[in-house]
Protein backbone atom coordinates (compact mmCIF):
# COMPACT_ATOMS: atom_id res chain seq x y z
CA UNK A 1 0.00 0.00 0.00
CA UNK A 2 1.36 3.43 -0.88
CA UNK A 3 1.84 6.24 1.64
CA UNK A 4 -0.75 8.48 -0.01
CA UNK A 5 -3.37 5.69 0.05
CA UNK A 6 -2.60 4.97 3.74
CA UNK A 7 -2.92 8.70 4.59
CA UNK A 8 -6.25 8.84 2.73
CA UNK A 9 -7.57 5.83 4.71
CA UNK A 10 -6.39 7.43 7.97
CA UNK A 11 -8.19 10.67 7.08
CA UNK A 12 -11.43 8.83 6.28
CA UNK A 13 -11.34 6.84 9.53
CA UNK A 14 -10.36 9.97 11.54
CA UNK A 15 -7.27 8.24 13.03
CA UNK A 16 -3.52 8.71 12.66
CA UNK A 17 -1.04 6.83 10.51
CA UNK A 18 1.63 5.74 13.03
CA UNK A 19 4.95 4.15 12.10
CA UNK A 20 5.27 1.22 14.50
CA UNK A 21 8.48 -0.48 13.31
CA UNK A 22 10.79 1.84 11.41
CA UNK A 23 13.63 -0.69 11.13
CA UNK A 24 11.55 -3.19 9.13
CA UNK A 25 11.76 -3.32 5.36
CA UNK A 26 9.24 -1.93 4.36
CA UNK A 27 8.44 0.10 7.52
CA UNK A 28 5.37 -1.10 9.43
CA UNK A 29 2.58 1.46 10.00
CA UNK A 30 -0.81 1.21 11.70
CA UNK A 31 -3.99 3.24 11.62
CA UNK A 32 -4.51 4.14 15.31
CA UNK A 33 -4.99 7.13 17.57
CA UNK A 34 -1.52 8.51 18.30
CA UNK A 35 -2.35 9.62 21.87
CA UNK A 36 -3.63 6.15 22.75
CA UNK A 37 -0.53 4.59 21.14
CA UNK A 38 1.83 6.81 23.19
CA UNK A 39 -0.13 6.04 26.37
CA UNK A 40 0.23 2.27 25.86
CA UNK A 41 3.95 2.62 25.04
CA UNK A 42 4.44 4.60 28.25
CA UNK A 43 2.56 1.94 30.26
CA UNK A 44 4.74 -0.84 28.77
CA UNK A 45 7.92 1.07 29.64
CA UNK A 46 6.73 1.68 33.22
CA UNK A 47 5.82 -1.99 33.67
CA UNK A 48 9.20 -3.14 32.36
CA UNK A 49 10.95 -0.71 34.71
CA UNK A 50 8.96 -1.90 37.73
CA UNK A 51 9.91 -5.53 37.06
CA UNK A 52 13.64 -4.79 37.05
CA UNK A 53 15.78 -5.94 39.98
CA UNK A 54 18.10 -3.25 41.28
CA UNK A 55 21.41 -4.85 42.23
CA UNK A 56 23.01 -3.25 45.25
CA UNK A 57 26.62 -3.50 46.36
CA UNK A 58 26.87 -4.53 50.01
CA UNK A 59 30.15 -3.99 51.81
CA UNK A 60 31.52 -6.35 54.45
CA UNK A 61 34.62 -5.29 56.36
CA UNK A 62 37.18 -7.70 57.74
CA UNK A 63 40.47 -7.30 59.57
CA UNK A 64 43.44 -9.68 59.35
CA UNK A 65 42.78 -10.74 62.94
CA UNK A 66 39.04 -11.41 62.57
CA UNK A 67 38.24 -14.37 64.84
CA UNK A 68 36.07 -17.35 63.90
CA UNK A 69 32.88 -16.12 65.61
CA UNK A 70 32.88 -12.78 63.82
CA UNK A 71 34.05 -14.46 60.62
CA UNK A 72 31.09 -16.88 60.68
CA UNK A 73 28.58 -14.07 61.23
CA UNK A 74 30.06 -12.04 58.39
CA UNK A 75 30.03 -15.11 56.12
CA UNK A 76 26.36 -15.72 56.95
CA UNK A 77 25.60 -12.12 55.95
CA UNK A 78 27.59 -12.48 52.71
CA UNK A 79 25.65 -15.64 51.81
CA UNK A 80 22.34 -13.88 52.54
CA UNK A 81 23.32 -10.90 50.36
CA UNK A 82 24.32 -13.19 47.50
CA UNK A 83 21.05 -15.15 47.78
CA UNK A 84 19.17 -11.85 47.50
CA UNK A 85 21.04 -11.20 44.24
CA UNK A 86 23.26 -8.39 45.53
CA UNK A 87 26.97 -8.01 44.92
CA UNK A 88 29.42 -7.93 47.83
CA UNK A 89 32.46 -5.76 48.28
CA UNK A 90 34.74 -7.46 50.76
CA UNK A 91 37.10 -4.96 52.35
CA UNK A 92 40.06 -6.04 54.42
CA UNK A 93 41.50 -3.11 56.36
CA UNK A 94 45.07 -3.15 57.63
CA UNK A 95 45.96 -0.97 60.61
CA UNK A 96 49.41 -0.03 61.83
CA UNK A 97 52.04 -2.66 61.14
CA UNK A 98 49.52 -5.19 59.84
CA UNK A 99 50.23 -3.87 56.34
CA UNK A 100 53.58 -5.69 56.40
CA UNK A 101 51.71 -9.04 56.55
CA UNK A 102 49.59 -8.81 53.44
CA UNK A 103 49.82 -12.59 53.02
CA UNK A 104 47.48 -12.96 56.03
CA UNK A 105 44.92 -10.80 54.23
CA UNK A 106 45.27 -12.75 51.01
CA UNK A 107 44.85 -16.00 52.95
CA UNK A 108 41.63 -14.68 54.54
CA UNK A 109 40.19 -13.61 51.19
CA UNK A 110 41.20 -16.96 49.68
CA UNK A 111 39.43 -18.71 52.57
CA UNK A 112 36.27 -16.71 51.83
CA UNK A 113 36.51 -17.60 48.13
CA UNK A 114 37.02 -21.30 48.89
CA UNK A 115 34.16 -21.40 51.38
CA UNK A 116 31.69 -19.84 48.94
CA UNK A 117 32.98 -22.07 46.13
CA UNK A 118 30.96 -22.22 42.91
CA UNK A 119 28.11 -20.07 44.24
CA UNK A 120 30.04 -16.86 43.46
CA UNK A 121 31.64 -15.10 40.56
CA UNK A 122 34.73 -13.07 41.48
CA UNK A 123 34.42 -9.74 39.65
CA UNK A 124 37.56 -8.16 41.10
CA UNK A 125 40.32 -10.26 42.57
CA UNK A 126 41.99 -9.04 45.77
CA UNK A 127 43.70 -5.73 45.11
CA UNK A 128 45.53 -3.50 47.57
CA UNK A 129 44.34 0.11 47.57
CA UNK A 130 46.19 2.09 50.21
CA UNK A 131 45.69 0.27 53.51
CA UNK A 132 42.72 -1.77 52.26
CA UNK A 133 42.55 -4.95 50.25
CA UNK A 134 39.34 -5.14 48.23
CA UNK A 135 37.62 -8.06 46.49
CA UNK A 136 34.30 -7.81 44.62
CA UNK A 137 32.07 -10.87 44.32
CA UNK A 138 28.71 -11.41 42.66
CA UNK A 139 26.21 -14.27 42.83
CA UNK A 140 27.07 -17.12 40.49
CA UNK A 141 25.02 -17.95 37.44
CA UNK A 142 21.87 -19.84 38.41
CA UNK A 143 20.57 -20.73 34.93
CA UNK A 144 23.55 -22.77 33.63
CA UNK A 145 23.74 -24.69 36.92
CA UNK A 146 20.01 -25.43 36.98
CA UNK A 147 19.54 -26.22 33.29
CA UNK A 148 21.52 -29.50 33.06
CA UNK A 149 19.50 -31.17 35.84
CA UNK A 150 16.13 -31.11 33.99
CA UNK A 151 17.88 -32.07 30.75
CA UNK A 152 19.55 -35.02 32.48
CA UNK A 153 16.20 -36.06 33.96
CA UNK A 154 14.57 -35.83 30.54
CA UNK A 155 17.35 -37.92 29.00
CA UNK A 156 17.01 -40.46 31.81
CA UNK A 157 13.24 -40.64 31.23
CA UNK A 158 13.54 -40.95 27.43
CA UNK A 159 15.49 -44.27 27.42
CA UNK A 160 13.10 -45.71 30.02
CA UNK A 161 10.08 -45.01 27.78
CA UNK A 162 11.91 -46.28 24.72
CA UNK A 163 12.82 -49.61 26.38
CA UNK A 164 9.35 -50.11 27.93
Amino acid sequence: MSISEALRLAGEADVDLVEVVAAANPPVCRLIEYGKFKYHEQKKAAEAKSKQKVIEVKEIKFRPGTDDGDYNIKMRNIKRFLEDGDKCKITLRFRGREITHQELGLALLQRIRDELGDTILVEQFPKLEGRQMIMMIAPGRKKPGGAPKPAAAAEGAAPATASA
